[in-house]
C-alpha cells in the first residue's frame, strides 16, 4: 500500500520546475491581489460595465486668414514705389548735370530771342536770369559751386554761337564775344550773382542744420 503512494509523490516533484514552490493564496490576501488583465480598483466591477472611450470625429484644424495681396500704385502720392516712398522734392542736379541743362537751356532761350527779336535782347536776359535760379534750387548740395560757374559759361557760348557777326574770322568771333559780353553785362553779373547768393544760403542753411543735430 505504500509503495503505489511513495512513487506518485516522486513522479510530482520530479515534474516541477526546479526553484522555490508559490503557495495559492488563501483568504484576505486571493481577494486583494487582481488577476491578470484587471486593474486594481475595477477588480471587482463586472466587465459589461466598464467605461470605454468613444472614438469621435478629428478636431478640424483653424482655417488659415490670407491677407490679400497689395501691389504699389502710381497714382497714390503715399504708396510705396519699388522700396521707397515718393515725395515731392524736385529732382537734384549733378556738376555734369549742371553744366548740360545750363547750355541747353541758354541756348533755347538765346534762340528763340532771335528768331523772334532779331537778335540776344531783353528775353535773352530775363530767360538766363531764371536759368540761373533754377540750377541754384536743384543742384545738389556736394555740387553747388558748379550753379555760379555753369551760369556764364553757357552765356558766352550762347553769344559766341547765336550773336551777330559783321565779318568772319576768328578775330571777328572774338570781338563780337567781348562787345556782347559788355553790352550785356548787367544780365551776366545779375544771373551769376543771384546764383551765388542762392547757393550760399543753401550752404549755411545746411551747415546749420548739420550743427544742430
Amino acid at each position: 500500500m505504500i509503495g503505489p503512494y511513495v512513487g506518485r509523490v516522486e513522479q510530482s516533484i520530479r515534474t516541477q520546475p526546479p526553484g522555490p514552490r508559490r503557495r495559492p493564496p488563501t483568504g484576505k490576501a486571493a481577494a486583494a491581489v487582481p488577476g491578470p488583465g484587471r486593474a486594481p480598483e475595477t477588480a471587482g466591477a463586472p466587465a459589461a460595465s466598464r467605461p470605454r472611450p468613444v472614438a469621435g470625429p478629428p478636431a478640424a484644424r483653424p482655417a488659415t486668414p490670407r491677407l490679400p495681396l497689395r501691389l504699389p500704385l502710381r497714382g497714390r502720392g503715399d504708396a510705396q514705389l519699388y522700396g521707397r516712398r515718393r515725395t515731392g522734392r524736385p529732382t537734384r542736379l549733378t556738376a555734369v548735370g549742371t553744366g548740360v541743362v545750363a547750355v541747353l537751356a541758354t541756348l533755347a532761350v538765346a534762340g528763340l530771342d532771335r528768331l523772334l527779336f532779331d537778335g540776344p535782347g531783353w528775353l535773352f536776359g530775363v530767360g538766363y536770369l531764371v536759368v540761373c535760379f533754377q540750377l541754384a534750387v536743384r543742384v545738389r548740395y556736394a555740387d553747388l559751386l558748379a550753379a555760379p560757374i555753369s551760369g556764364p559759361i553757357a552765356f558766352a557760348l550762347a553769344l559766341l554761337l547765336l550773336a551777330p557777326v559783321s565779318s568772319s574770322g576768328v578775330t571777328a568771333q572774338v570781338v563780337a564775344l567781348a562787345t556782347g559780353l559788355a553790352l550785356r553785362a548787367g544780365w551776366l553779373f545779375s544771373g551769376t550773382g543771384l546764383a551765388a547768393l542762392i547757393v550760399l544760403a543753401r550752404f549755411v542753411a545746411q551747415r546749420r542744420f548739420q550743427r544742430s543735430r
